[in-house]
Order: C-alpha cells, then sequence, then structure tokens
C-alpha cells in the first residue's frame, strides 16, 4: 500500500448535502478497490482561469488515501466514466518530503512558543517597573 493525494474538481455543486454525496462516492470507488482513505479537505468553489467544457468554476477537494500502486490506473479510469467527477489528478505522495515539513513545522512551532514566552517576560518586567 503506498500513499497518495486525489485532486478532485466536482462540476458546481450548489448545495453541500449534494458535494458530501459526491464525496462519498469517489471514497467508495477508492474503497471498492481496497484502498484507504486517510483524510478529506475541501478547499471550495474556485473560479477556472478559461471556461472548459463550457464551466465557469468547480468545487476542488483533496483526498489522501493509500492504496496499492497497480489499482491507480483502474480508480482514474473508473473517474473518467463519472459525470460528478470533472477532473481529477493522482500523484503518489513522497515519505521524505513529508517527514522532512513535519520537522520544520515543529521547529516553527517551538520558535514561536520561545518568542511568545519571551514576549510576556518583556511585559511582565515592563509592568513590574510601572509600579
Amino acid at each position: 500500500m503506498k500513499k497518495y493525494d486525489g485532486m478532485y474538481i466536482f462540476a458546481n455543486s450548489a448545495k453541500d448535502e449534494v458535494l458530501d454525496k459526491q464525496i462519498e462516492k469517489v471514497c467508495g470507488e477508492i474503497t471498492r478497490l481496497s484502498g484507504k482513505v486517510l483524510n478529506t479537505e475541501v478547499f471550495g468553489k474556485k473560479s477556472f482561469a478559461r471556461p472548459m467544457h463550457k464551466r465557469e468554476s468547480g468545487v476542488y477537494v483533496k483526498i489522501r488515501f493509500e492504496m496499492d500502486p497497480a489499482q491507480i490506473k483502474t480508480l482514474v479510469a473508473r473517474y473518467r466514466l463519472s459525470e460528478e467527477v470533472f477532473r481529477v489528478q493522482v500523484l503518489a505522495v513522497d515519505e521524505r518530503r513529508e517527514t522532512v515539513l513535519e520537522q520544520q513545522e515543529e521547529t516553527h512551532k517551538a520558535r514561536e512558543a520561545a518568542r511568545a514566552a519571551a514576549a510576556e517576560k518583556a511585559a511582565a518586567a515592563k509592568d513590574s517597573q510601572e509600579v
């Protein structure tokens, strides 16, 4: 099993209930091919740079999933038959890059916490001098 990021563009979905059903169908295709959905992130409705197939915009959704690499072509072929999925792009996740990004994020949070603590200490020292 390998991790993948799928970026899906759904045709204009006016209501959230319709979008939720479309996402469930997409996730159902992943599980049908013995994959596992890890998380789903909805980016919202975005306008296209230029009209495509008489459409001006679409709803962007990113789904991270695990699946056998041999099943990816079958998955994409099934999405091409679906009318709800306007576009799909599936990319493999680079585990090394992910760990580096997580380490950088942890370092950034530690620095921000240290800066906040220093600012609080400085404010407390200033308050004690004024009294």
